[in-house]
C-alpha cells in the first residue's frame, strides 16, 4: 500500500472526465487499498480516483464513526434519486480548508461494482448520499466549487494558487 498525491484545485487535471474501469483486476484492488490509505491518512471521508491523477470511474467512501467500513464504488452509476434536495456544507481533500453549501438530493440509489467485481446497488441517504454525490462530481470532472458563485469559486483559486505558491517556497 502507498500514499497517493492528492490533486489541488485548480489542478486543470481535476476535470479530467473519467473513463470506465474495464476490469477489476489486481491492479484496480491495488489502487482501491492505495486510494483507502489516502483517504485515512487525509481525514477525508471520500475519494475519487480523478482526484488521485487516475482517470477511471473509481470511489472510495468512509462515513462511519469509526472508520471501518470502507466502500468502494466502479463504475457508479445513479439510478434513483429522491424528488428532495437539500444544502449541504461541503469540503473536499482536492480543495482543503475551504466549506460551502452546495445543494445535493436527500436520497440516492447507485449501481456500481465493488472490489471483488460484483454488482450491487446502494441505497443511500444524508452525509453518504451527499459524498457519493460529491464523489462522482469528481468521476465528470467538476469539483464542488463549481456550484459556488463565480465571485466565490474566484476567490477560493486565488487562495489556492496564493497557498500553493508558499507551500513551494
Amino acid at each position: 500500500m502507498a500514499l497517493l498525491s492528492i490533486l489541488c484545485y485548480p489542478d486543470p487535471r481535476l476535470h479530467t472526465v473519467a473513463k470506465p474501469v474495464t476490469a477489476v483486476d489486481a491492479r484496480v484492488r491495488l489502487l482501491v487499498s492505495d486510494m483507502l490509505q489516502t483517504m485515512y491518512e487525509a481525514s477525508g471521508i471520500g475519494l475519487a480516483a480523478t482526484q488521485v491523477d487516475v482517470h477511471e470511474r473509481l470511489i472510495v467512501v468512509d462515513v462511519s464513526q469509526e472508520r471501518d467500513q470502507p466502500l468502494v464504488l466502479i463504475n457508479p452509476e445513479l439510478v434513483w434519486t429522491s424528488p428532495g434536495k437539500r444544502l449541504n456544507e461541503e469540503g473536499c481533500l482536492s480543495v482543503p480548508g475551504i466549506y460551502d453549501g452546495v445543494e445535493r438530493f436527500d436520497a440516492v440509489h447507485v449501481r456500481a461494482l465493488d472490489a471483488q467485481g460484483k454488482s450491487r446497488v446502494i441505497e443511500a441517504c444524508d452525509l453518504l448520499a451527499v459524498c457519493v454525490q460529491h464523489e462522482m462530481d469528481h468521476l465528470l470532472g467538476k469539483v464542488f466549487v463549481e456550484y459556488l458563485s463565480p465571485l466565490k469559486r474566484n476567490r477560493i483559486k486565488t487562495k489556492m494558487l496564493k497557498a500553493r505558491r508558499e507551500d513551494v517556497r
